[in-house]
């Protein structure tokens, strides 16, 4: 929206660099993934997402789930802000339908937009209202909730925001506790979502660019690479017997 971060907002420049970035990822061989943040954003970049994640405050909205009814990507929808479970259940229904709805044309063309409904959609865990919600006790809920609302019980953990308390440097505690459920024979934890960025913490926006640190986050709190790395070598251990 404003690539320069000096409120020049040159969106046009700003979908270049994403499609840009998002190309150089995926020639690495590595899966993308992104939160959708408006209705407008996946028709310049949806052919290069892989996977994609509708957030707490607009898991909600009609024309989110709407618009995720139309995504050929797997969708997470995560639960409310209040630790809701069940308004992240109803949002995977809508998704999951056929849609009609006022959209936009290649055209630029106002017009009615017809979907299939998106197969493909989970729910994401991500706490709330200032509590955890990734014990056994939580996921156990959630896969009961799930096969109530006859849903797939497919659990993705977002192990920062509530999760961590806000504390990006507790985000490895949550993924080991998720790795003892699986190795204990969970099968419904699917994923889970860390928020990193190379270099740890976060810095307050906006302030003037000049004054910015290179790789450190502008929004929510991170881990930083030399953790991250770790992290993931440790899953992987953890995990690796499961795919021989």
């Amino acid at each position: 929206m404003d690539p320069r971060l000096d409120g020049s907002n040159d969106i046009a420049e700003g979908l270049r660099i994403a499609r840009g970035f998002l190309r150089d990822v995926l020639d690495l061989g590595l899966p993308t993934a992104t939160e959708l943040l408006d209705p407008i954003t996946p028709q310049y970049i949806a052919d290069l997402v892989c996977w994609s994640a509708i957030g707490a405050r607009t898991a909600e909205s009609q024309t989110h789930r709407q618009m995720a009814s139309g995504l050929s990507m797997p969708m997470g929808f995560k639960n409310g802000t209040d630790g809701s479970v069940q308004t992240a259940i109803n949002a995977i229904r809508a998704a999951s339908q056929p849609q009609t709805f006022l959209g936009i044309n290649l055209e630029g063309r106002a017009s009615a937009v017809v979907t299939k409904g998106n197969p493909n959609c989970h729910i994401v865990l991500r706490g709330g209202a200032g509590h955890p919600n990734y014990s056994r006790e939580h996921i156990a809920r959630t896969e009961a909730l799930l096969e109530k609302a006859g849903l797939l019980r497919s659990i993705l953990v977002d192990c920062s925001h509530d999760n961590s308390e806000k504390r990006p440097e507790s985000q490895p505690e949550v993924m080991r506790a998720l790795l003892s459920q699986v190795a204990e024979g969970n099968t419904s934890i699917m994923g889970a979502m860390i928020e990193s960025n190379l270099e740890a913490g976060s810095q307050a926006f906006p302030q003037p660019v000049e004054t910015l640190r290179r790789g450190v986050s502008i929004t929510d709190g991170c881990i930083g690479w030399d953790t991250t790395a770790a992290l993931v070598r440790e899953v992987h251990a953890a995990l690796a017997g499961r795919f021989r």
